[in-house]
């Protein structure tokens, strides 16, 4: 056998209840999560340009857009994963030369699944196989060094997950796998230098290839067989020598998975809760600070701090914002929090923050870095116009494995997100839904995320 034909066995036996009560729980809150995160992100501009593509181009009924309409199932797949993309709210997986953001396969699992008329348990096991292959994958086949985006490895896990909720035999899965794989390599320069649009849309863009793979592969379409091992495959060509015993895999992966806090790149997260921490220090004064030293772990400094994915100084953008450790910092010392209104153009745009920014300086710490993943350790220190040094150090946050979101964090989370688009009624039958997906088709999730208007609407707790 070959290994994706292995890769392909352990898709196909997967099976709902061979997930521990804990990762089917995890498994909802990141589905919930990412739910707020694709609502709360319906109005903004690329999206709309995303929504009226997806219209214009028309396709069949099958799978569901979030905040109203159908398409054919691919090209919901790239819609509902641009919209959970869009703000880089989504959960992340920390692996020592990758980091990838597994519940990015979600939407397009979900349009797999609905196209299918698959049940919630079966949705939730596709999710699971998902979050298995793209986390395995990162941990023995990293590509970021080599030029490559974390998108490759959902370059497998989007087909298997999607062949799976399809309930394509293992053959089909194989090849499903293999076409993805073969044709969906991409350039990392995606979040190097100046931040285009393209940055929120890389992985809905594999989504849409992966769904597309597998509905291929279910029309009988074959794909190369030693897309890892053969000649010129994966292996030779961009990973490097790796394997992994598909046979000895479970579905447990999601619970090393990790939930933002803070609307900013994952790697961000202790930094901003040390920076919140100095701002509730005595004598703190924004309008004072003469300069902000930030030290911080190798990975954080080489893609949001100036290192070697760019100089992070110069920022005009909300892609460009929300992947520079000095605008956040800078936005965490003026505002308190870092949330979507910290993106918003006349936010970047205003001279307070534009101007404190060039202050905040980023150095790598050795031995922060060896304590990472296991940890994201960083100090902050702010130094006023007196010589006054207020400084702090965090390693976790909440929403890390050690202090993990439970379900009523997720929904608090959820409500904050989704309440400028949602009413009452409509968050909370979306989130009971979701709490016991596996006694529902995943058609009653759908028929809700339709219902989600696209306008912002001034809700209040009586309109509901």
């Amino acid at each position: 056998m070959t290994e994706v034909q292995k890769l392909a066995e352990f898709v196909e036996a997967a099976n709902f209840k061979n997930l521990s009560s804990a990762a089917a729980a995890q498994l909802k809150i990141r589905v919930l999560d990412t739910l707020g995160v694709a609502i709360a992100a319906l109005d903004a501009a690329p999206m709309r340009a995303v929504h009226a593509l997806t219209n214009s181009l028309g396709g069949n009924t099958a799978a569901t857009l979030i905040g109203g309409g159908t398409s054919a199932p691919d090209r919901a797949a790239f819609h509902n994963i641009a919209l959970s993309r869009y703000l880089d709210y989504m959960d992340s997986y920390l692996a020592p030369g990758e980091t990838c953001h597994p519940s990015d396969n979600i939407g397009a699992v979900l349009a797999a699944a609905e196209s299918a008329q698959a049940s919630g348990k079966d949705f939730l096991t596709a999710v699971a196989v998902a979050y298995q292959v793209q986390t395995r994958l990162s941990d023995v086949a990293p590509v970021r060094a080599r030029g490559f985006d974390h998108t490759v490895q959902g370059a497998y896990a989007v087909p298997a997950a999607a062949a799976k909720a399809l309930r394509l035999p293992a053959a089909q899965i194989a090849n499903a796998i293999a076409i993805s794989g073969t044709a969906n390599n991409a350039l990392r320069v995606t979040r190097t230098g100046d931040l285009s649009n393209w940055k929120g849309l890389a992985y809905p863009e594999v989504g849409k290839e992966g769904v597309f793979a597998a509905l291929l592969a279910g029309a009988g379409i074959t794909g190369p067989a030693q897309v890892f091992e053969g000649n010129k495959g994966f292996k030779q060509t961009i990973a490097g020598n790796f394997s992994i015993d598909w046979s000895r895999e479970d579905l447990e992966s999601v619970l090393r998975t990790i939930i933002k806090k803070h609307n900013a790149e994952i790697h961000s997260q202790s930094t901003l809760d040390a920076a919140l921490a100095v701002r509730r220090q005595t004598g703190f004064d924004a309008s004072r600070i003469r300069a902000v030293r930030v030290r911080t772990f190798q990975v954080a400094y080489d893609i949001i701090g100036g290192g070697e994915e760019g100089d992070k100084h110069s920022i005009r953008s909300k892609e460009e914002a929300d992947h520079s450790l000095p605008y956040m910092v800078a936005a965490a010392l003026l505002d308190g929090e870092v949330q979507p209104a910290q993106y918003a153009q006349e936010r970047i745009s205003r001279g307070d923050i534009q101007a404190l920014l060039q202050k905040v300086m980023v150095s790598p710490d050795a031995g922060f870095s060896k304590r990472f993943p296991s940890e994201m350790p960083s100090a902050v220190e702010v130094e006023l116009d007196d010589g006054t040094r207020l400084s702090t150090t965090a390693a976790v946050y909440h929403g890390f494995h050690s202090q993990p979101f439970d379900w009523d964090a997720a929904l608090e989370k959820f409500n904050r997100l989704a309440t400028p688009f949602a009413g009452n009624k409509l968050r909370d039958r979306i989130a009971e839904t979701v709490q016991r997906l596996d006694d529902h088709p995943i058609q009653d999730l759908t028929q809700l995320l339709a219902q989600v208007p696209r306008e912002r609407t001034a809700f209040t707790r009586k309109a509901g």
